[in-house]
């Protein structure tokens, strides 16, 4: 299996350093080696030229009458090699053994390679089977014949595999240690940029989308006039407008908040005075034109939808600001059966289904404000499912938390409605009629209660099967 390249930065630049210095050794080492033959083969044919193939020669007048028919081996080398080639066939072949000539028995092939040598006094390589490679040379005799002298390459090649040997040994370890010491350099070269990094990953930790955030110290002053340097300081800057926006965003909110904190209240006395004349409007004995009475009867119904409306943003406004609840032991199992119980009087088209566990499930937090969450989402199966529709309401509680889930099994929750079905003033149909009173911030008070409590609050919607769940911690 193929070995993934390496994807930090800092492996990527060792790496590259220690492929380089292989690259680097690998030209050295193969230049060496050949500069290193060379001169070898060189001194061989200068040991050749220098011996004025007199070994060679001597097979030559070996075939004489005249001659003491023993081969000239004065002041040749060991295993030098000498035969004679006369119309292209080889008629003699001996080489120098402990200062004497032995009679070489050559196979086909190395009658071919020795026949293959041109005659021009220069020197070339061939192998023989029965000796090994050699480097010869082959003139002109006497009698029209060819005369090839030879000295074996294996004194050059066994030099050149101990200088491989050395240079391996020599190169590697000079790769190791350069790996080493490249990684150390390169991570210390590369810590300014580790510790922007850091900071860059410490920021995306933070919930920057809500709430008053601490930003981290600024990195401290780096080189402007390297790369890392720059990168420091653009984030320092990139965090400071990131810093001031946030800040100035949570002034406006905060701004927000008490606005409609005190136009909650405000409004609450005059909406308060409004139902107040309509009710007793209502309620004289006298009898009132039809005009007159339909007109209170809207004003009575409208002031009591804008209480529900008040009542909602200001608790909306108290929870934002923090405010602490009231934290008792709680019956969650009475509280989903008061609420199911006031969902079948006001839905008795629906179908109500409860599963509740046999013991009951108690939880620490506020038993007015988880009675509302719980209404909410009840009250938001009933609103947005037709009549006939299934609606279950689930319990179930183990050491740690407990679990509620309303399921019904309606239209569901359009797609691109979902990730923000818990924002405020949301609605699944923006020209739907308003006579049902409903205000879009149900769901997001049942989202800010449970979030309150410390528990979360989720939705899986498709056609059929619509499922709010929501955990408490017990």
């Amino acid at each position: 299996m193929r070995r993934p390249p390496p994807h930090t930065l800092r492996g990527q630049l060792t790496a590259g350093l220690v492929l380089l210095l292989a690259i680097a050794s690998a030209a050295v080492g193969i230049t060496t080696v050949l500069a290193l033959r060379g001169f070898l083969v060189g001194r061989l044919d200068q040991q050749l030229e220098a011996s004025g193939g007199r070994f060679a020669a001597s097979l030559e007048h070996e075939s004489r009458p005249d001659a003491d028919n023993r081969p000239d081996t004065r002041g040749q080398a060991e295993s030098t090699f000498g035969a004679r080639l006369l119309r292209g066939a080889v008629t003699q072949a001996s080489v120098v053994d402990e200062a004497a000539d032995r009679k070489v028995a050559l196979t086909p092939g190395d009658r071919g390679a020795l026949t293959g040598v041109p005659a021009d006094g220069r020197g070339h390589d061939i192998p023989l089977a029965t000796l090994g490679a050699y480097r010869v040379t082959a003139v002109q005799g006497d009698d029209q014949d060819i005369l090839i002298t030879g000295l074996p390459l294996h004194p050059v090649e066994e030099t050149l595999h101990r200088l491989e040997a050395v240079e391996a040994v020599v190169f590697g370890a000079a790769l190791i240690a350069t790996g080493v010491a490249g990684a150390l350099w390169v991570r210390t070269s590369l810590r300014p940029l580790q510790r922007v990094t850091a900071q860059a990953a410490g920021v995306a930790r933070l919930p920057l989308a809500s709430g008053d955030v601490d930003m981290p110290a600024p990195l401290p002053d780096a080189n402007p006039r390297t790369e890392v340097g720059q990168v420091a300081t653009a984030l320092n800057r990139m965090l400071g407008h990131v810093e001031d926006a946030l800040t100035r965003r949570q002034a406006s909110e905060e701004r927000l908040r008490h606005f409609a904190a005190d136009a909650s209240h405000e409004l609450r006395t005059p909406v308060a005075n409004v139902r107040g004349h309509a009710e007793l409007a209502l309620r004289h004995d006298e009898p009132l034109p039809a005009e007159v009475q339909h007109a209170l009867e809207r004003i009575h119904s409208e002031s009591q939808r804008m209480t529900r409306l008040v009542d909602d943003l200001l608790l909306l406004a108290r929870l934002d600001a923090g405010r602490p609840l009231e934290h008792e032991a709680v019956d969650l199992t009475l509280l989903v059966l008061n609420a199911t119980a006031d969902a079948r009087a006001a839905g008795p088209g629906h179908r109500w289904l409860l599963d509740l566990p046999e013991q009951p499930v108690i939880v620490r937090g506020d038993a007015h404000r988880l009675q509302q969450a719980i209404g909410n989402l009840l009250a938001n199966a009933r609103v947005h499912t037709p009549p006939g529709t299934e609606v279950t309401v689930a319990l179930e509680a183990d050491a740690a938390s407990a679990g509620l889930t309303v399921s019904d099994s309606g239209p569901g929750v359009p797609a691109e409605l979902q990730p923000e079905v818990f924002g405020r003033f949301v609605r699944a149909d923006h020209n739907r009629s308003r006579s049902t009173g409903s205000t879009g911030l149900g769901l997001a008070i049942v989202h800010a209660v449970i979030t309150a409590h410390g528990g979360t609050v989720s939705l899986t919607s498709t056609p059929g099967n619509t499922v709010f769940r929501v955990s408490l911690p017990r």
